[in-house]
């Protein structure tokens, strides 16, 4: 029996699944602007029902499988669905390949966390997270009908369906991604802070598309740059240890 506690954070999870399947149909419905706007939503339910569930107390097993199967159809099948028919179409096999590979690392992806789930350090994810791939196709969508015009008329080569397999590749990468589940806020001077939250208030109210576009896409490759980070530290220690010893 799911207590009524757990009702809420529940529902909130299904109002993210339905963003995602109603992504789908404005996809199939070539209504591209939409579908993505759908997807973004589904981002903000996704960030909300666990915050939810732990103010109420109300996490549980099912809690955890729902999240996933809803995040599957959201930021795995909808985006896929909508760069397939929004792009990648006109290149036959190897475009829908792009597009199962994308969910089926997706799926990968979601798998993978909820075994990790408990066992790794929480301050990082382990590959690019499905919410931070679908963000990208979707904030791509609204950045080309902000600069360039209707996105159904836009066009792009087939270098691009490069990126789709870069992102599938990333999310199964072992690349480290911050979680931003353990921000110091307490070593931030609370004016600082105000200052921060204003100007990025102020840029997104300018710039929503762009901003949006910019966020993932430099999230997407921070991962990448930390990773080199990491290997370049741990070279620089292998090297200082060898000339210690010499």
């Amino acid at each position: 029996m799911i207590r009524r506690n757990y009702i809420f954070p529940n529902i909130v999870t299904i109002m993210s699944m339905f963003a995602g399947f109603y992504s789908i149909v404005a996809s199939l419905n070539d209504m591209f602007v939409a579908a993505s706007y759908a997807i973004l939503a589904s981002f903000v339910f996704d960030g909300l029902d666990g915050k939810i569930a732990r103010m109420l107390n109300a996490t549980s097993e099912f809690g955890v499988q729902l999240d996933s199967l809803s995040d599957l159809i959201a930021f795995g099948v909808a985006p896929a669905v909508l760069i397939y028919k929004w792009l990648l179409i006109p290149y036959g096999r190897i475009g829908w390949m792009a597009a199962f590979l994308f969910v089926a690392c997706g799926a990968l992806r979601l798998a993978r966390f909820n075994v990790q789930a408990g066992k790794v350090d929480s301050s990082f994810f382990i590959g690019l997270p499905i919410p931070a791939a679908a963000g990208v196709i979707a904030s791509s969508v609204l950045f080309v009908k902000e600069f360039f015009g209707d996105p159904y008329f836009f066009s792009i080569p087939i270098s691009f369906v490069f990126l789709i397999y870069v992102l599938a590749f990333l999310m199964v990468s072992n690349f480290p991604y911050y979680s931003f589940k353990k921000i110091e806020w307490l070593t931030i001077k609370p004016f600082n802070i105000l200052v921060i939250f204003v100007l990025f208030i102020f840029l997104l109210g300018l710039y929503p598309q762009l901003m949006l576009f910019i966020f993932f896409i430099f999230f997407t490759l921070s991962g990448i740059v930390l990773k080199f980070l990491r290997l370049h530290s741990k070279k620089s220690t292998l090297a200082e240890h060898g000339s210690h010893k010499a």
